[in-house]
């Protein structure tokens, strides 16, 4: 399986860089993935709601490109599904075994996703209700990625 995680921005700390780096080494048994970061759209101050809404629509753009189309996508959105790591895990099963070897998951910039990504994804995928920083999601999409591969091997890890 081919897993390309899209996100806005780069991990600027070490130690987020450090925790993604280990996932991704703990990942590779399992699948190729792949972490495609594009640039932040930097808004301008005093910019109000019309800049912030060009800032998401540029971002989303280049996020739309990334993708691409003839892929699983799923798009991080704290209006999503939510579901529990057994659950993603046989979701991952199932597109595995449905032939859907290529998937992308996008994780949007500060401001969020615009309707245009949120439209294309095939999964709305929410982790909590709660707001967390998008570099910190990354290091959890990583986590719950290693942690559904070794569920479906029934591998020691998840408890």
């Amino acid at each position: 399986m081919n897993i390309e995680i899209l996100c806005i921005g780069n991990l600027k700390e070490g130690y987020w860089r450090d925790a993604a780096g280990e996932y991704l080494k703990r990942l590779a048994p399992y699948c190729k993935t792949r972490v495609t970061e594009l640039r932040e759209t930097r808004l301008p101050k005093g910019a109000g709601a019309a800049g912030e809404a060009e800032v998401v629509r540029r971002e989303g753009e280049a996020l739309l490109a990334a993708a691409g189309t003839g892929r699983f996508c799923a798009a991080l959105d704290i209006r999503g599904s939510r579901l529990s790591s057994e659950a993603f895990a046989e979701k991952l099963g199932e597109l595995a075994c449905g032939g859907e070897s290529d998937l992308c998951f996008v994780i949007g910039g500060s401001l969020g996703l615009s309707a245009a990504v949120l439209a294309r994804a095939d999964l709305r995928l929410s982790f909590s209700d709660m707001t967390f920083p998008h570099q910190l999601m990354r290091v959890i999409l990583l986590e719950q990625l290693y942690r559904g591969f070794k569920i479906l091997r029934n591998e020691p890890y998840h408890k």
